[in-house]
């Protein structure tokens, strides 16, 4: 087991909140890769009503990349990775799904694996959300927006998908 978090020093912890949020916005970058035509695409295919706006995906995304990040570090300063090997590896894997989803919605149109892969996103980020919580509260509740937006974007992934299976 790591040392509490007060025992490391004030340059590790800033170093692993770095290392954290590189990890984090390093799946963001890929993920924005394969969105490079997103907007044109979005703004040509049948959403519902509810639909969100185009231009608010970039700063929302933004925003839970930023808690996750910090979600992920707070785990990290708390156990180590060794000590929350389980929990950082969800977190891992729920950040290269995250990624892909983009892939496969805007960069190879593949709305019906899109849907099924943001399901499997949404229990990978349930299931980090829980072993967060048996290491930190907090580490625990700050991914609670990504889940919410998360599930917004599944049902908006599956609205979408029926509303253009030509395209999709």
């Amino acid at each position: 087991m790591s040392p509490p978090a007060s025992a490391l020093s004030k340059s590790h912890q800033t170093l692993g909140l770095l290392g954290w949020t590189s990890l984090t916005f390093t799946a963001a970058a890929l993920g924005a890769f394969a969105s490079a035509d997103a907007s044109a695409f979005y703004a040509e295919l049948a959403r519902p009503s509810w639909a969100p706006p185009g231009w608010l995906f970039g700063p929302v995304w933004s925003a839970l990349y930023v808690m996750m990040a910090a979600s992920a570090w707070l785990v990290w300063r708390d156990r180590g990775f060794a000590g929350a090997r389980t929990a950082l590896v969800l977190f891992v894997v729920q950040l290269a799904a995250n990624a892909v989803w983009s892939w496969l919605f805007f960069a190879w149109r593949q709305g019906g694996l899109a849907f099924a892969e943001v399901l499997i996103l949404w229990c990978l980020i349930v299931a980090t959300t829980v072993a967060f919580q048996r290491i930190s509260i907090l580490a625990a509740v700050l991914p609670y927006p990504y889940l919410a937006w998360s599930t917004l974007a599944s049902a908006l992934t599956f609205a979408i998908w029926r509303l253009n299976t030509g395209v999709l």
